[in-house]
């Protein structure tokens, strides 16, 4: 390219010397030029430049990787650091556990408290421990005519060792109840001083058991129960308990089965019935078993079972063998995690009843009662649980369940004038209860919140509404609403406080009276109702140090008279001050 440059540059130079020598005059004459097409000016289309050009060579040379590396070397340093110092932290001072507590306090009405709980260990793995209770009362209810006190005396003791790959333990204890039937229906009967003056009203119940339980990690074997109670009262009456309760669970590819086995006796006898003087006796010995499988995935989980028992009976020398089956399904699906759980499931057992079970309920009964067991069919229930915040919870359910056998308490009759003459027992002044069984149907509704609104505050309400229905004229003594609500606080680190309240509805019970004047009829009542009550309650705490604090309790502050059981008035408003110390050996 550069010598044709050059080639043209020495053309044009050329030129230009002709031309300066051609200034002479000369005549070239004349030439005609034709243009035989006009020169036309046009722009090409435009076109988009591609952002990435194609590329069009054969070849295409490829990246080099580069490899980098560092080349290290120790370079000497005389650079030495100071220590660093830890800011300071004011720690909590750790709180002392105790093993053991005394509590003793006493309130009006005569009422003395006094618990005593003593826990040691007597070797690595063994331990002793013993519970001694109190709690007695004077009485002095107001318009009461009998006498009214009560005590209430156990002892428990226990012994356990735990190895490596099970535990167990051996319990031992005694109790002791006195109560007086005071119930006496001044309102149907005028009672002179003689007759209240026969009448001996005391009542008194002993216990003596002896149990255990093992238990075993990483065995099909999971645990078994066993326990044998004595119960006997001063009436002559005497029962006999025992069961064992044995458990196993299997695992079987990812599932989980379960294996309960059920075997419960009871047998006793009274000295005669209510006022038939003939002997009463009854034995029932129950044996069941309960398997059942565990699915569980994800967020869903339902365990199948079913209860098989069979139960073998005899009352009054007659006996009454007979063989149930019981569904027992649950299962449970995490509707928003664990805000929100749904749960239903349908249950049902054959449920031993004992004379000991029924004092513990109401300890005016009367030393007459017919005992046998209670066949729950199903309890079918559907409910939901979970939280509403971080310190909300709540569970509402509701349900339906069938039982047939179902035991009642209610009134006992009240004899003619004649009878009292005769020194009757005291029970037999309609101040005492009785059984009847028949079936129950009951529609249940339940609802509970509890919140933790901080560390030192805590606060529970709940309530549940009943409907039943039975071939009786009434579902005698059960009572259609309960409602409770309890707030604890820590005032201060030395100071605490709470309260509880809660409300029972009208209940209905039967007064029963020996008919003297219409022939035909022996017996003739009328029902009564009790009226719904509600009980506050309220307590009081001083910590003075780790060992010792003081309380007040103060119970029936709204001094509401109500009857927990026809003819049984309560006491009114009472107060227990005392205080509690731990300590260790």
């Amino acid at each position: 390219m550069k010598i044709k440059f050059q080639y043209i540059a020495a053309v044009i130079a050329l030129a230009g010397i002709q031309d300066a020598f051609a200034q002479e005059e000369k005549n070239i004459g004349t030439e005609v030029v034709n243009v035989v097409k006009p020169y036309t000016p046009t722009i090409s289309d435009a076109f988009k430049v591609k952002e990435t050009p194609v590329i069009e060579d054969d070849e295409i040379q490829e990246k080099k990787e580069i490899e980098y590396n560092i080349f290290s070397f120790p370079v000497a340093s005389t650079f030495t650091p100071s220590k660093g110092r830890a800011a300071g932290v004011e720690r909590r001072e750790r709180e002392k556990l105790f093993n053991n507590y005394a509590t003793l306090g006493v309130g009006n009405y005569g009422t003395v408290n006094a618990e005593l709980f003593v826990t040691e260990n007597i070797s690595r793995n063994a331990y002793v421990g013993g519970m001694l209770r109190h709690l007695s009362s004077q009485g002095g209810i107001d318009d009461v005519k009998l006498d009214d006190k009560y005590y209430n005396t156990s002892l428990d003791l226990t012994y356990g060792n735990r190895q490596q790959g099970y535990s167990w333990n051996a319990d031992l204890g005694y109790s002791n109840k006195v109560y007086n039937w005071y119930g006496i229906p001044f309102q149907e009967i005028e009672f002179d001083d003689a007759t209240l003056n026969g009448i001996d009203e005391q009542q008194t119940y002993h216990s003596l058991y002896v149990g255990g339980k093992i238990s075993a990690n990483d065995s099909f074997f999971k645990d078994a129960s066993a326990l044998y109670k004595r119960f006997w009262d001063a009436s002559g009456s005497a029962e006999n308990r025992f069961y064992v309760t044995p458990s196993l669970d299997i695992a079987v590819l990812d599932e989980k089965i379960k294996v309960d086995f059920i075997a419960d006796y009871v047998g006793g006898t009274f000295e005669e019935g209510f006022m038939s003087g003939e002997e009463l006796s009854y034995n029932f010995f129950n044996l069941g078993v309960q398997p059942s499988i565990l699915f569980q995935r994800d967020d869903f989980s339902v365990n199948l079972g079913a209860g098989l028992f069979y139960s073998i009976g005899k009352m009054n020398d007659e006996s009454d063998n007979k063989f149930f089956v019981y569904p027992q399904v649950k299962a449970s699906y995490k509707v928003v995690g664990d805000l929100m759980i749904a749960y239903a499931g349908a249950e049902g057992t054959l449920k031993q009843n004992s004379y000991a079970d029924f004092v513990e309920e109401n300890p005016f009964v009367s030393p007459t009662l017919a005992v046998a067991p209670t066949d729950q069919q199903y309890d079918i229930y559907v409910g939901l649980k979970g939280k509403l915040a971080g310190n909300v919870a709540y569970n509402i359910r509701g349900s339906y369940m069938n039982e047939d056998n179902r035991a009642f308490f209610i009134s006992n009759s009240i004899y003619s004038a004649p009878a009292f003459e005769d020194n009757a027992a005291g029970y037999a002044y309609g101040n005492s209860f009785g059984l009847v069984y028949d079936r129950l149907k009951t529609v249940s509704f339940y609802g509970e919140l509890k919140a933790d609104f901080s560390k030192t505050v805590t606060a529970g309400i709940n309530g549940t509404f009943n409907s039943y229905t039975t071939d009786q004229d009434e579902a005698w003594n059960l009572p259609q609403f309960k409602l409770g609500a309890n707030v604890d606080v820590d005032i201060t680190e030395k100071w605490y406080a709470g309260a509880n309240v809660f409300f029972v509805g009208e209940r209905k019970d039967i007064s029963l009276f020996e008919n003297t004047v219409l022939p035909g009829d022996d017996y003739f009542g009328q029902v009564v109702t009790m009226k719904s009550f509600f009980d506050l309650n309220a307590h009081v705490g001083y910590r003075y140090n780790e060992r010792l604090t003081g309380f007040l309790r103060l119970n029936n502050i709204a001094n509401q008279d109500y009857q927990r059981w026809v003819n049984y008035p309560v006491q009114g408003f009472q107060f227990l001050v005392g205080a509690s110390y731990k300590f260790n050996f």
